[in-house]
């Protein structure tokens, strides 16, 4: 694809090559390959379901070795709020209250979301402070019909000139109501919780991926709370931002696969999804990387219970790094017997379910030796999965790639072919679900910091259909964080219960039990 002067100098402005753009577009036109599925991942079939006992043994690990650990928590906390009102703009462009009562659309439409929001209005945590606004805005707000009330009430949330919400990150939304009126942000939340667990030596690190245009509200939502909450944790908090890169943006292409335009005759590229935050992910340094989505968050009441999963998996990573990095030391100290080739192929089999190749006991003993230690010596991730309740969302599976290795990876349903029986019928039966619920080992046994891109499957990525002032475009977007950005890491599934599992994809979310008080 050729390209102007002008098309050229935009491409460079952002980062990119013109050779990098037109890969992306042959992607489009040779499409992309729907994932392989084996098998899904089931308790004993690639995931590990615990003991009491076991979890207080992984737990205990943790407690003793993390003042040790140089600790982070990694937010992906870009995402503005959008997605979460989407049903009460749809309910501000058609609703009129000169022509039909709130009662009659509600009956006429039969629309549960918008039933269960007013129904439950007075238990949002933002109640108050739009209560308080409403009635600066209009005087009379008391005396009016509860169908305009209705109305007012929706109209001043999203209303750029007085709450909002719409276009917050949603980081930065009030979440939770505590006891006399206190306001906690889902930011908030956070690092509460983080002070229970990705704590070391009363010092707590955080790393948000945000949009660079929120940074002076992040910054400011911290100065508000910084004292309050360091005192009640005892914990002193180092706080740090990155943005999305734009050389991660790709480009849009028409229905036909030409590149799409803008009004003004520039090319349209886009954000590419959360796998773009693999290169954020790979500019930070921690022994240990706990990754949680900035939605998903409890009230205090529950947030130990949150915590010592959290505390589990971390423990389980611990063991399984401490012993990968023995054998590493083993092997590149050349003092390796043919029993300990057995142990450590045992090892990758048993504890970082690794599909040993077929043709592995044919190698000779050095070429059996590489093998292993290739397959050793790469970023873990250990994952919590809780069981399917029917939630949206990516889900634990064995995988077979172009290679015919196969392996337990995240799936998005996106990447897979619904259209085949066989692919269908895998996924039904997943069990699973994944809540991204990640701890990670980013650094090697000398503790050198593995370049996390090089462990890409860069085709797990996929198109999506999207549309731009009513014209038809195709997007690309990346392999998904804890989807084929990391493909190529060591992988260990845990099934962790739901209440660690609490994301707010809608405003009502909010009312279900982990987000009150009462």
């Amino acid at each position: 694809m050729s390209f102007s002067k002008k098309d050229i100098k935009q491409i460079e402005q952002k980062g990119l090559t013109v050779a990098q753009v037109n890969k992306q577009i042959e992607m489009f036109k040779s499409g992309l390959p729907f994932t392989n599925l084996v098998s899904a991942a089931t308790v004993g079939n690639g995931i590990l379901k615990l003991s009491n006992q076991e979890e207080t043994y992984y737990t205990e690990i943790f407690n003793n070795e993390k003042d040790q650990k140089c600790l982070l928590k990694f937010v992906p906390a870009s995402g503005a709020a959008t997605r979460m009102f989407k049903f009460l703009f749809t309910f501000l462009e058609a609703y009129n209250p000169e022509k039909e009562s709130i009662n009659a659309y509600l009956n006429s439409k039969d629309n549960k979301d918008l039933y269960i929001f007013f129904v439950g209005l007075e238990k949002f945590p933002f109640y108050l402070e739009i209560k308080d606004q409403l009635n600066v805005l209009y005087p009379d707000y008391e005396t009016l019909s509860i169908s305009k009330q209705s109305q007012l009430f929706v109209k001043a949330m999203l209303d750029e000139n007085v709450m909002n919400y719409g276009n917050f990150p949603k980081g930065l939304l009030p979440f939770h109501e505590y006891k006399n009126n206190v306001i906690s942000t889902a930011f908030e939340e956070h690092l509460f919780e983080t002070a229970l667990y990705s704590s070391s030596s009363s010092s707590a690190k955080l790393h948000f991926t945000i949009s660079e245009q929120h940074k002076d509200k992040f910054n400011s939502e911290f100065a508000r709370i910084e004292e309050k909450v360091e005192k009640k944790t005892n914990s002193q908090f180092d706080i740090s931002f990155s943005y999305q890169k734009e050389s991660t943006d790709t480009i849009a292409v028409t229905p036909k696969d030409k590149p799409f335009r803008n009004e003004d005759g520039s090319l349209l590229f886009r954000p590419s999804g959360h796998g773009a935050l693999i290169e954020n992910l790979n500019e930070l340094d921690a022994d240990i990387i706990f990754i949680k989505n900035i939605d998903n968050v409890v009230v205090y009441k529950y947030k130990e219970e949150v915590a010592k999963y959290k505390k589990i998996l971390a423990g389980i990573l611990i063991e399984i790094q401490t012993q990968a990095f023995k054998y590493l030391e083993q092997i590149d100290s050349e003092t390796l017997n043919c029993d300990d080739v057995i142990s450590i192929a045992k090892f990758l089999v048993n504890k970082m379910n690794v599909k040993i190749s077929h043709e592995f006991e044919k190698y000779a003993e050095k070429y059996q030796i590489e093998y292993l230690r290739e397959k050793l010596n790469r970023p873990i991730r250990v994952c919590g999965m809780v069981k399917n309740e029917g939630e949206p969302g990516g889900g634990p599976f064995w995988v077979k790639d172009e290679s015919a290795n196969v392996s337990l990876q995240i799936v998005e349903t996106a990447q897979i072919n619904k259209k085949n029986k066989h692919q269908k019928t895998i996924l039904k039966n997943a069990t699973h679900f994944n809540p991204v619920d990640l701890v990670c080992g980013i650094k090697d046994y000398k503790g050198n910091k593995f370049n996390l891109t090089k462990y890409v499957d860069h085709k797990a990525a996929f198109i999506t259909k999207k549309t731009r002032l009513g014209k038809d475009l195709k997007a690309l977007e990346l392999p998904g964080l804890w989807n084929g950005s990391m493909a190529n890491w060591n992988t260990v599934f845990v099934e962790v219960p739901l209440i660690t599992f609490n994301p707010v994809k809608t405003v009502n979310d909010l009312l279900k039990a982990p987000h009150q008080i009462k």
